[in-house]
């Protein structure tokens, strides 16, 4: 069987971790206040719009 002692995206050449988790904190971040964006929109729209 193949020794798997190493985990392989860390010891990958050209692999920048920091910047995948800048990125995917980002996309959080994006998918959080835009669910929160939406969830407003449609809270107003049922105040003004019946």
């Amino acid at each position: 069987m193949a020794d798997h002692s190493e985990v392989a995206y860390t010891t990958a050449d050209g692999n920048d971790y920091e910047a995948h988790e800048k990125t995917y904190e980002g996309f959080i971040m994006l998918v959080k206040y835009g669910t929160g964006a939406v969830i407003v929109i449609l809270a107003l729209m049922a105040i003004f719009l019946t």
